[in-house]
């Protein structure tokens, strides 16, 4: 091996992966996001330059199609209980990774003032389909609660926390 590389030990356990960046005024600007939608969720994803993977800057909030009933495992669920990328900007978003800004990080919210990765959101997320990680806002009626990043695991063989940050406290309100 050359160029200083470490070489993973045999039966070493897998690293886990590193949290990308998100600047707290880009998580204000997905908060607002989640308040504006709520009772229902809220969906998008961040970007970032294709030359500096570990972080994201942009914000691009996507179209919620799940009250046509568009959820590929859960379509009985309504626009409270899950999150559908509408196809024209889902198809941006996979376009984005041959791009010079490729998408870093989807982000949803769940009304239910939690942040946590659901089952359906594992199974939705399974593999991991894209490169990305999953941001996920807790919202209530008063705004957001609270935020979690999730990361894929080889070593878990799922999704798993890399970073949580406390939202808007009581009755604040970002920019």
């Amino acid at each position: 091996m050359t160029g200083g590389a470490a070489c993973p030990r045999a039966g070493a356990p897998a690293p886990l992966p590193r949290p990308i960046a998100i600047p707290g005024a880009l998580r204000a600007r997905i908060y607002a996001h989640a308040r504006a939608a709520f009772p229902e969720e809220c969906c998008g994803y961040l970007t970032g330059p294709a030359d500096a993977a570990g972080r994201a800057d942009a914000a691009v909030a996507c179209r919620h199609a799940q009250a046509g009933g568009g959820h590929p495992i859960a379509p009985r669920r309504g626009p409270d209980a899950g999150f559908v990328i509408d196809g024209a900007e889902l198809l941006a978003f996979a376009r984005s990774f041959g791009g010079p800004r490729p998408a870093r990080v989807v982000y949803h919210s769940h009304p239910n003032g939690r942040a946590y990765f659901s089952a359906v959101d594992q199974e939705l997320a399974r593999g991991p389909a894209y490169p990305v990680q999953h941001l996920v806002v807790g919202v209530t009626a008063r705004g957001a609660t609270e935020a979690a990043l999730f990361g894929w695991s080889d070593a878990a063989g799922a999704y798993i926390e890399l970073a949580r940050w406390p939202a808007e406290a009581p009755g604040e309100r970002w920019p």
